[in-house]
């Protein structure tokens, strides 16, 4: 696993947002909501955060590419649908970053048989680097809230 400054700079934002959610005004516990996100006594979990790289092979054809993401994209909905996968998406024009994966698995070795199971991964298009990650509970609220607000699925 490579280090540079981006992983440091998306965790440093993602604390901040912490930061900035727990200086706001308090609202009334919600015990029973704080069960069903697997929240700690700080509202928090545990997740793995992975950078999706450029893969090793640079010379993958056309027809194949299209395919393996093709593939890439309808494991994202299985694993979110089994409830796996909390947060993903592309970044625009990075050279050494594709995208992210936000995992409800706390733990990098539960995550790696889910990355194995993503077709641009095992076809060499897409790389990882992985990252355990303890930030707000809320984020398993995301997919339900996601689909409230998308009108077309991939």
């Amino acid at each position: 696993m490579k280090h540079n400054a981006l992983p440091l700079l998306l965790l440093a934002i993602m604390g901040l947002c912490h930061v900035s959610a727990h200086a706001q005004e308090p609202v009334a516990y919600d015990s029973t909501l704080a069960a069903k996100v697997g929240a700690d006594e700080h509202g928090m979990r545990m997740y793995t955060l992975v950078l999706l790289t450029p893969g090793p092979r640079t010379d993958i054809p056309t027809a194949e590419r299209d395919s393996l993401f093709r593939g890439h994209m309808a494991n994202i909905v299985r694993m979110a649908e089994a409830g796996q996968l909390v947060l993903a998406g592309p970044f625009e024009k990075n050279p050494s970053y594709r995208g992210l994966y936000v995992f409800t698995t706390p733990t990098i070795a539960a995550t790696r048989p889910l990355l194995d199971s993503d077709p641009a991964i095992a076809g060499g298009a897409l790389a990882f680097e992985l990252y355990e990650w303890y930030g707000s509970a809320a984020l398993m609220e995301l997919p339900d809230l996601h689909k409230r607000i998308q009108q077309k699925g991939f």
